[in-house]
């Protein structure tokens, strides 16, 4: 077999890996220093130190010794090691633990209730308002946190049987939890870009510049669908009765605003404007947003011992799940590379003499295809680096590509088999609550997702428009 064919059966590995439940960091890891010790592997470099010592004359010991020196002098083990340094002092990568610690320390204030109960009672006169002030209460949340699965847990336990207590429909109720909970991988600051931006090397605050008109077109896209579905169908989404929602004073209403809405959105503006406009780093903004969540945590009573531990806990675990993906997936790539797989399937691709807009469309149902069976993380860092290098020769952006693959990974989480959102939600779901209805609940959200996919493409002054403001072309 040839060099690049050994690449595509390593890649082939993997794929049948992944699907038999291993871990995907360390079968990496392996595949990566597997194959790489075949791809670096030099016979002359082991027996030569043998060879020597066999001429002066050395023991049985000392033989097996140096032939153990000599088998593990292979360059992939320098290239791992190399590698996992280069990681762990990648300053980009610095921010997603302090964003992360930021996002659970805000779970555990109790600031979400509160907000949800709030936005309900403002805009208890809109169609469907419930979901509408769940739905504005996921894309806030999410936008602090950017933790999928902490911000669809929180709203099921507390939007989700408030919903369904309301009559409202089982399924339009999960499928309006599920994507608005997704929503937090998309708009700023999203772990999500900070990891796209460490694998494509594109800038990050233009990411996040890039990103926050695409966000925002989607949750507005949710709540026209809600609204509209609301008004057609006025049974997915009863109107509250007046015994529901009472008749707020505007003074209360605006007391309410000022102690649930207010603290959250300034963090939120001020990590992203700091960010946005130059006056801080990523990093330096995340490790303000980390302080300014333990102060509200204060503020709000809510900081305990047992909570600052669980944040400290979570922040870890997620953020070496990330660094140990990426070094996997940095030690695969360069193998994959160097047997000549990325060549191969970049003279694949040329060759089938594919339009921009071709390219584009083929990349996107790929991503969206491994969306079935795979998290955002394992996309992002694995298979999204086999596209960045042909973007040069298809004239494409990687801004504007990356921008697009955040929107497409929305489905990530909405499509079986995998369908995260759809998970966590039935963890804690009334025991009558199917998993078939949340999958049904979610199919129209992945309507919206396509169909702002479709706006940006066409529109890309979305994408655009805010980073040349900001910085300039």
């Amino acid at each position: 077999m040839t060099d690049p064919q050994i690449a595509i059966m390593m890649l082939g590995i993997f794929i049948l890996c992944i699907f038999l439940g291993f871990p995907i960091a360390f079968t990496l890891m392996a595949l990566g220093v597997g194959f790489g010790y075949y791809a670096y592997f030099d016979a002359s470099r082991m027996w030569r130190s043998y060879n020597r010592a066999v001429e002066d004359g050395a023991d049985s010991w000392t033989l097996i010794q140096t032939w153990i020196d000599g088998f593990f002098n292979n360059r992939i083990f320098d290239l791992f090691v190399n590698q996992t340094y280069s990681v762990m002092a990648n300053e980009v990568l610095t921010a997603v633990p302090l964003f992360l610690f930021m996002g659970y320390v805000v779970e555990r204030a109790n600031i979400v209730d509160k907000l949800f109960s709030t936005l309900y009672i403002a805009a208890r006169r809109v169609p469907g308002a419930m979901a509408v002030a769940a739905l504005i209460t996921c894309t806030l949340f999410a936008t602090a946190t950017g933790i999928v699965g902490a911000v669809v847990t929180l709203m099921g336990l507390l939007a989700f049987p408030a919903m369904l207590k309301a009559r409202y429909d089982t399924s339009f109720a999960s499928g309006v939890i599920c994507a608005g909970g997704t929503l937090g991988i998309l708009i700023p600051p999203s772990i999500m870009l900070i990891v796209y931006a460490a694998a494509s090397g594109v800038s990050i605050v233009r990411l996040y510049a890039g990103a926050l008109l695409p966000g925002l077109l989607l949750a507005g896209l949710y709540l026209v669908y809600v609204i509209g579905r609301a008004v057609l169908q006025p049974s997915v989404a009863p109107k509250p009765s007046k015994e529901d929602v009472g008749d707020t004073p505007i003074g209360t209403l605006l007391f309410m605003i000022v102690t649930s809405f207010l603290p959250l959105a300034f963090l939120i503006l001020a990590v992203l404007g700091s960010i946005l406009f130059g006056l801080a780093t990523p990093t330096e903004a995340a490790s303000a947003g980390a302080l300014g969540g333990l102060i509200l945590a204060v503020a709000y009573r809510a900081l305990t011992w047992q909570r600052l531990r669980e944040s400290v806990y979570l922040t870890m675990k997620t953020t070496a799940m990330v660094c140990w993906l990426f070094v996997g997936s940095w030690v695969f790539s360069s193998v994959f590379s160097y047997l000549g797989g990325e060549g191969l399937i970049r003279d694949f691709v040329t060759g089938l003499d594919m339009s921009p807009i071709m390219f584009l469309i083929l990349a996107q149902i790929i991503i969206f295809l491994l969306g079935w069976p795979l998290e955002w993380s394992e996309i992002i860092i694995i298979f999204v680096p086999i596209f960045l290098p042909l973007l040069a020769h298809f004239d494409v952006d990687p801004l504007f590509f990356g921008i697009l693959v955040a929107l497409n990974l929305q489905t990530s989480f909405l499509t079986p088999p995998m369908a995260m959102s759809a998970y966590y939600l039935k963890g804690i779901a009334p025991p009558q609550v199917r998993l078939t209805q949340i999958f049904s609940g979610c199919m129209p959200f992945l309507v919206m997702v396509i169909l702002s996919m479709i706006i940006v493409y066409i529109f890309p002054g979305t994408v655009y428009t805010l980073p040349e403001l900001v910085y300039g072309r």
